[in-house]
């Protein structure tokens, strides 16, 4: 693709990453994945996970390398209006059943070698 390099592609390949190891944490917990990378016009939901009655909207923000900081750091009060913004558009969309909401962030450590570690905010915000 024209105008993409390196840094796009690995930049990629850790979300990816730090999304397949969020994922594998809540399957762990017993909930099943709803929607992965849904995208809208308004933007993208990371992750959408379900147990029982209870629909979780997840913001995975994956790092190789503490130098920016842990990735909960990157989502601010303006990545959170969003992310409403983008679950009430999910809902209205794809009309999947649920009791309760919460709003969870994953912050993945993804090293360069070994496997990738996740630190689960529950209820975040």
């Amino acid at each position: 693709m024209p105008g993409r390099g390196a840094g796009e592609d690995r930049r990629a390949r850790v979300g990816r990453a730090g999304e397949s190891a969020a994922a594998e944490v809540y399957r762990r917990r017993g909930f099943r994945v709803v929607a992965r990378n849904w995208r809208c016009p308004a933007g993208e939901l990371d992750l959408v996970v379900s147990r029982g009655a209870l629909l979780v909207f997840c913001e995975v923000k994956a790092r190789t390398g503490l130098l920016l900081g842990p990735g909960y750091e990157a989502v601010t009060w303006r990545k959170q209006r969003k992310l409403r913004q983008l679950a009430e558009l999910f809902l209205a969309v794809t009309r999947v059943p649920h009791g309760s909401l919460r709003f969870d962030v994953a912050s993945v450590h993804v090293p360069r070698s070994g496997r990738p570690s996740v630190e689960l905010y529950e209820d975040a915000f």
